[in-house]
């Protein structure tokens, strides 16, 4: 019974801090790898799957929230190396995840 407990304790202490990860945090544990630290993907999966570059003002209007979104919730259709984070990330980690993205744009010139 002890074991059990202690098993239930250390599993919903690791899911707190885990949801409590700030949207920088997300977005070096499992964005980073292929996007960047920048977003501009100049990375060796980026520049292999062709990423695009999330700073880009293009990129940026021609892509909705929803878009963005959908993209990190179902995976990308246009690139299959992109995969599903529903079942990875909370809905509050993908909306935050969504502004972080907007927050790489880079200022107009």
């Amino acid at each position: 019974m002890k074991t059990r407990f202690a098993l239930v304790l250390a599993l919903s202490l690791s899911a707190t801090v885990y949801a409590e990860d700030t949207p920088a945090d997300v977005w070096k544990a499992k964005c980073k790898s292929c996007h960047g630290e920048d977003g501009k993907a100049k990375t060796k999966m980026g520049e292999k799957e062709k990423i695009p570059d999330f700073t880009n003002a293009d990129w940026q209007k021609k892509h909705s929230d929803e878009v963005i979104k959908d993209n990190i919730t179902n995976g990308s259709k246009e690139n299959a190396k992109m995969k599903a984070f529903k079942d990875k990330l909370t809905p509050e980690q993908i909306d935050a995840l969504v502004k972080y993205i907007r927050g790489l744009s880079a200022p107009a010139k």
